[in-house]
């Protein structure tokens, strides 16, 4: 970390400490080497300052920190809508074509295309992951902000914790190609979902997993495979306790808009030239039960997975397989 970003960590005499959890998030990105992104030390300071000033804003109004009605045990810490920084109109700018994959970051779609966000650590790796299953079945991702308040938050707005957002990859895809519970399953069993309000390394609400609907058929099959992924933890003996993961429904959040574009430093960065090898997901290493198991019987035939058993067996997330892999999809059968 550089001697300006440490600085800040020390606030002078009578000055309002950022929270601990944006500190260190902002931290651990930030100390990536200049390169595609420009992510360096100034981006430690800018991270760093943004949390000393809204939390500086928050006390001076009175206004503090409380649990939102939304979150669940073991997650505190979410603000409410009321309590959220304003946001701007103005969308983030990105690049018009997804730097691995080449198709457009931005919609309107292909007709019968889908699309899924989910939110489970920090989004360089999450991001890399789904755009790297195999079959052609993945159109395009992006990374950006879910589930929060403040529309079209920055960076480091997100990592003050005053927006509500969590750090999450939106997924457009063809679904006669790949399935839904494809990228579901590698959602479950690329990060430990019971560890609340962080991810590894990376601690704070921005963290938080989180699965977002856009039907009920995509609720159902998210809540399901919850029940079964949880139990399936606690039978291996591996997570933290009950799964923590927020499973909420886009009309939840104002104008039903629940994902809002990262930086455009932010995308695809793991492919970039110069990137910082950093993701701190913890795989649990345990396989979500068969699909038939704990499928809705009338949904199973519509939402049978693509990927067998034996693709998961040589390429199902493993600790630090996404910074060691390839930037290309995976190559299969």
């Amino acid at each position: 970390m550089s001697s300006l970003a440490v600085a800040f960590l020390a606030p002078a005499r009578g000055a309002v400490a950022a929270p601990a959890a944006a500190v260190r998030s902002a931290s651990m990105k930030a100390s990536a080497p200049p390169g595609p992104s420009g992510i360096n030390a100034s981006r430690a300071a800018a991270a760093v300052l943004a949390a000393v000033a809204c939390s500086g804003a928050r006390r001076q109004q009175g206004r503090q920190v409380r649990t939102s009605p939304t979150a669940m045990a073991g997650m505190a810490g979410l603000i409410s809508k009321e309590q959220a920084l304003p946001g701007r109109a103005q969308e983030m700018r990105v690049s018009e074509k997804h730097y691995v994959l080449g198709n457009p970051m931005k919609g309107p779609w292909p007709e019968g295309f889908q699309v899924c966000v989910f939110a489970n650590g920090c989004f360089w790796g999450s991001e890399k992951g789904i755009w790297r299953l195999p079959g052609g079945g993945i159109y395009t991702t992006a990374v950006g902000y879910a589930a929060g308040w403040t529309p079209n938050p920055t960076y480091q707005e997100a990592c003050s914790g005053m927006t509500g957002h969590t750090e999450a990859v939106q997924v457009v895809f063809d679904p006669s190609k790949i399935s839904i519970v494809d990228i579901l399953r590698w959602f479950w069993e690329a990060h430990d979902p019971t560890q609340g309000m962080g991810q590894g390394n990376d601690r704070g609400t921005q963290y938080r997993s989180g699965l977002y609907y856009f039907d009920d058929e995509q609720r159902q099959l998210f809540e399901a495979s919850k029940a079964a992924y949880e139990k399936a933890l606690a039978e291996a003996g591996k997570g933290r306790g009950p799964i923590t993961t927020e499973i909420a429904g886009a009309s939840d959040y104002p104008e039903g808009k629940v994902f809002y574009y990262g930086e455009d430093y932010h995308q695809q960065y793991l492919a970039k030239p110069g990137a910082r090898p950093y993701c701190s997901a913890q795989p649990q290493v345990v396989s979500l039960p068969p699909f038939e198991t704990w499928c809705p019987e009338e949904l199973q035939e519509k939402y049978r997975p693509k990927l067998g058993e034996e693709f998961w067996k040589e390429h199902g997330p493993k600790p630090h397989c996404v910074i060691m892999s390839p930037d290309e999809p995976i190559q299969w059968p």
